[in-house]
Parts: structure tokens; C-alpha cells; sequence
């Protein structure tokens, strides 16, 4: 299995953003600070089981994933991936503004753009590429943990090419809320964070920085320790 420490460039709202808050009192944990979050009392009023539902999600913090969690490579140091961050970050480029809607992918409940974005499609594959020097190889157990047979042609050529199948055109944006939920539980829940959400009044945000999360170990939660602003 691949080692550790583990790191991953994701998108993160800001540590005193509306939707940051929204999404660390959602999952119970807050990715800028590593501390443990009280659960909103109408939401375990809502559904008595909601720290489980949300298991799976707390592990990485509020997030969307840019560059799937990696190994470094054996040649590689934290302190040439924090340069090289700064450095990506410093590029101009569009910067990708979503309207978002909270609703259901692949059987659990994120924060995703309401129509496709492609400035954002543009952020992720550069992401996966600039960042893909840094990437240990994939061990045949990380493959296998894919389920590469559960996955389509493309999806398995990127799981090769770039450790992940959900690169490129297979990108979708998401920062997640729940873990996967059959459909007879996801429609209530769907409704609940729906009404939260639309309480923030996020009309629109701009995906406008970067996040380096890293986790010591198996167990650990990542926990973020870098943030850099996209030049414009």
C-alpha cells in the first residue's frame, strides 16, 4: 500500500468563509484548525444517525478534490510540493465561478455546480498534471482499491496514467457531505441539507485558491497545511 504521510491538493473555501463553516459544522471537523466540531442540534434532530452518515466525508475535511490524495515520490520532499503550490498558484489564469446546488452523486450528497464550468474542468486537469511529477507510483494493492474492473476504459487508462480514474473529462466537481445512502434515505436528507445550504444565500463562489491537506497515517484525518490565493 502506498505510504505516508499522504497529501492532496484540494479546494477549500477559507477558514472564515460561510461555506467552510457550513461544511466543518456539517462533517465535525474543521481542516484548518485539526479540531473536532459539535454537530448542529437540528440536523441529529433531523437524523439521529448523522455521525455516522457523515463518516466518511470527516476523514478529508470539507473539501473538492483537484489532486487525488498521493504518496510522494521517493525523490520528493513537502517542501518542493509547498514550493511548487505557490508556484501554480502565482500563474494567472480564469479564475472559475460556479452557482452551486447541493444534491446527489453517486449515491451521496455534496455541494456541486449547477452547469459545467470550464474554467474549473481547466483548473482540475491542471492540476493533475503540474502536480503529477510529485505522485509515488501506484502499488497493485492502491490499484486494486479502485475496483479497476468496476470502472470504464478511459477511467482505468487515467487510474494508469495519473493514479486516479476521475481526471480530465471524468472530473466532476464535489465537496461532499454524506457518505453513499440508498435512495430511500438520501431524499430526506437531500431536503434537509438542501434548506441549510440555501440558508447561506451562496448565489455564486469562485474557486479562486488551492489547499495542501496531508495525513500523517492511516488513521489520521488530513488536515490543511498550506493555502494560496489564485493569481488573476
Amino acid at each position: 500500500m502506498t505510504g505516508f504521510p499522504r497529501y492532496a491538493i484540494y479546494f477549500a473555501a477559507g477558514a472564515d468563509s460561510a461555506l467552510s463553516r457550513f461544511g466543518a459544522e456539517l462533517l465535525g471537523y474543521d481542516a484548518y484548525t485539526g479540531n473536532e466540531l459539535s454537530f448542529p442540534d437540528e440536523v441529529l434532530r433531523a437524523t439521529a444517525d448523522w455521525h455516522d452518515i457523515s463518516a466518511d466525508p470527516r476523514k478529508y475535511g470539507f473539501h473538492a478534490t483537484l489532486k487525488a490524495p498521493m504518496a510522494l515520490a521517493p525523490d520528493r520532499t513537502e517542501a518542493e510540493l509547498v514550493a511548487a503550490c505557490a508556484i501554480f498558484a502565482g500563474k494567472p489564469r480564469p479564475i472559475p465561478l460556479i452557482r452551486p446546488t447541493v444534491d446527489s452523486i453517486s449515491g451521496f450528497i455534496a455541494v456541486i455546480p449547477a452547469e459545467p464550468v470550464g474554467d474549473l474542468q481547466q483548473l482540475a486537469a491542471d492540476c493533475a498534471r503540474d502536480f503529477d511529477c510529485f505522485r509515488a507510483a501506484l502499488t497493485a494493492e492502491d490499484r486494486a482499491r479502485r475496483r479497476p474492473e468496476k470502472l470504464s476504459e478511459r477511467q482505468r487508462d487515467y487510474l494508469s496514467r495519473w493514479g486516479y480514474p476521475y481526471v480530465m473529462e471524468e472530473f466532476r466537481f464535489h465537496m461532499t457531505l454524506t457518505g453513499r445512502l440508498d435512495a430511500e434515505r438520501r431524499g430526506p436528507i437531500l431536503e434537509m441539507l438542501r434548506k441549510r445550504f440555501a440558508a447561506l444565500g451562496l448565489d455564486t463562489f469562485a474557486i479562486d485558491r488551492i489547499a495542501l491537506f496531508r495525513q500523517d497515517d492511516a488513521k489520521a484525518r488530513f488536515r490543511i497545511v498550506g493555502e494560496w490565493a489564485l493569481a488573476r
